[in-house]
């Protein structure tokens, strides 16, 4: 059974946790970065993972999501000191950080800069910074990146064009839709339930990821996992091929056949790699 409750933080702010597991659980713990946008809620494909493994599994919505108060300017480097505040309200000593598409960089972050709390990372079709040397940021994404093109002109070209915004039905291959329609079908209603709270966390995660990141994943010195589907037309390939190489002690699972969605298929194992390099 899954508790939520809410966080009080230094600055008066909210950040709504989930929880698989008592507080003073003592199992293996693994924190989950979610997508962008959801609301941070623990969605069943994880939690029948976390449960088969005795992986308690934690999550919490970033601000401006899922009841989780927004936080007007926030980078990418932001969700180390709200990650770092939730693990000493929940007496957390240590553990392992996952995180997939928008919650990828949000992962590495803590892994960067909270090192004496994060024992392994595992991304699932994480970006990479858009300022990342050597890098075509854009090339191979569906509509263009037209979003994210909006935040590099700022807050108010990102509002205006979110007013229009519209889903490129081509941002996802057959594999895709087929994982929505079968075990990440909860995905697709949690992504509705995020837009419905409106896009003000959306808008804030676009913003802060065509901003310099505040740090390096060359200074991560715990394992990390990258996994990207060689399909993927939202996050491209290349942007994972960028991470493995950027960063000291990583690896790549590249799974050739899969989507931004079907990728999601290896979090299960991406658990087991957690435990085993923690």
């Amino acid at each position: 059974m899954v508790s939520t409750q809410n966080l009080l933080l230094p600055d008066g702010r909210t950040l709504r946790v989930h929880d698989s597991a008592d507080s003073h659980s003592h199992a293996f713990t693994v924190l989950w970065h979610h997508g962008s946008p959801q609301t941070g809620a623990l969605l069943e494909p994880l939690l029948a993972a976390a449960a088969a493994r005795g992986i308690r599994l934690l999550s919490y919505g970033r601000p401006g999501y899922g009841g989780s108060t927004r936080l007007l300017g926030r980078t990418v480097a932001s969700a180390a000191a709200d990650v770092a505040q939730l693990a000493e309200q929940l007496n957390l000593d240590r553990f392992a950080v996952m995180g997939a598409s928008g919650g990828g960089p949000h992962a590495l972050t803590c892994a960067a800069l909270l090192p004496e709390r994060v024992s392994a990372t595992a991304c699932l079709a994480s970006l990479a910074p858009s300022d990342a040397d050597g890098l075509d940021w854009f090339d191979g994404m569906a509509s263009d990146g037209a979003s994210l093109r909006a935040a590099l002109l700022g807050r108010d070209a990102r509002d205006e064009y979110e007013q229009t915004a519209e889903f490129d039905p081509e941002s996802f291959i057959d594999r895709d839709y087929a994982a929505l329609a079968g075990s990440w079908a909860c995905l697709e209603t949690d992504v509705g339930l995020a837009a419905a709270d409106g896009t003000d966390g959306l808008i804030d995660d676009d913003l802060a990821f065509v901003l310099p990141w505040e740090f390096s994943v060359g200074d991560i010195d715990t394992p990390v996992l990258y996994v990207q589907g060689g399909r993927d037309r939202v996050v491209p390939p290349a942007h994972a091929t960028w991470l493995v190489q950027n960063t000291s002690e990583a690896e790549l699972w590249l799974r050739p056949r899969d989507g931004h969605i079907a990728v999601l298929n290896a979090c299960a194992v991406a658990m087991d790699w957690l435990r085993e390099h923690s």
